[in-house]
């Protein structure tokens, strides 16, 4: 059955963006129609290191940790993904037998965002108010761009910066900005493939996969930190979006979406429900 769905490739090296793309192919050519959206924390760091930009975490009071994203770092963020993970995923796309158009958030005003004013948070392990964190909440996403690419059989590709108020980019979350997308196209399904095999009770075990996990709108619980703690806050956002069924699943293994659909991973629901 012919479906519409949105499908996050998470930035781990471990990821196998080849695979991933293969998948998509597949399923559209049954007739699903797909967005893409994709982060590139790997190529992030590679490409930081090779310019002489350190990465820097900050932890907020949510107790999520996020890049601290300052000019350089959104510089080397802008050329991380628009330059060097979108094309990998374009090209993987057309050479699996699909047509793909790659999209920053900036491209036709695509993702609208809130620049985040400055906060109390801890940079690596210091406390600190941060007045130069080039980061936003997505608040606005251009559905009729994405209806216009999927009803021409394209295959959007989508990654920040998103557009600030000020019409300046800032770095967005791409698990949220996933999120975002997929309840702007009222999307019954969204996809986090991740490198992991789904939401683990522990983090050191693959084995401790939770079938179900019920997200709750507080902090995220202990054994859930760093990516897969963003990860639960942008399922949250989603299944209050109106989204049915979002999967956190591997994005390690062949044909790592089918698998996601066929029950692999984790579904998230909302509050105690399943």
């Amino acid at each position: 059955m012919s479906t519409v769905m949105v499908v996050k490739c998470g930035g781990n090296a471990a990821v196998c963006a080849d695979e991933v793309c293969r998948d998509i192919a597949a399923l559209c050519r049954s007739g699903h129609k797909i967005v893409l959206v994709h982060g590139g924390s790997a190529d992030i760091e590679h490409l930081g290191q090779r310019l002489g930009v350190p990465s820097r975490r900050m932890v907020v009071g949510s107790g999520a940790r996020t890049r601290y994203t300052d000019p350089a770092t959104l510089e080397v963020v802008t050329l991380a993904l628009a330059g060097k993970a979108k094309p990998r995923f374009v090209c993987g796309l057309q050479a699996a037998g699909v047509n793909a158009v790659g999209l920053t958030g900036c491209d036709g005003a695509l993702l609208r965002a809130h620049r985040f004013a400055p906060t109390r948070a801890t940079v690596d392990g210091r406390p600190m108010v941060v007045r130069d964190n080039h980061s936003g909440r997505i608040v606005g996403v251009d559905d009729t761009l994405l209806w216009t690419l999927l009803e021409a059989g394209i295959v959007p590709v989508v990654s920040p910066p998103a557009l600030a108020e000020d019409n300046a980019p800032v770095n967005a979350d791409a698990d949220r900005v996933a999120a975002a997308v997929a309840v702007a196209i009222g999307a019954p399904t969204l996809v986090l493939l991740t490198g992991a095999p789904g939401v683990l009770r522990d983090r050191d075990d693959e084995t401790s996969v939770l079938d179900i996990y019920p997200v709750s709108c507080g902090p995220p619980p202990a054994f859930a930190s760093g990516g897969m703690a963003i990860k639960l806050k942008a399922a949250s956002e989603a299944l209050a979006g109106g989204v049915g069924r979002v999967l956190i699943a591997d994005g390690r293994c062949s044909a790592p979406l089918s698998r996601a659909l066929s029950g692999s991973g984790t579904r998230i629901t909302a509050g105690g429900s399943s």
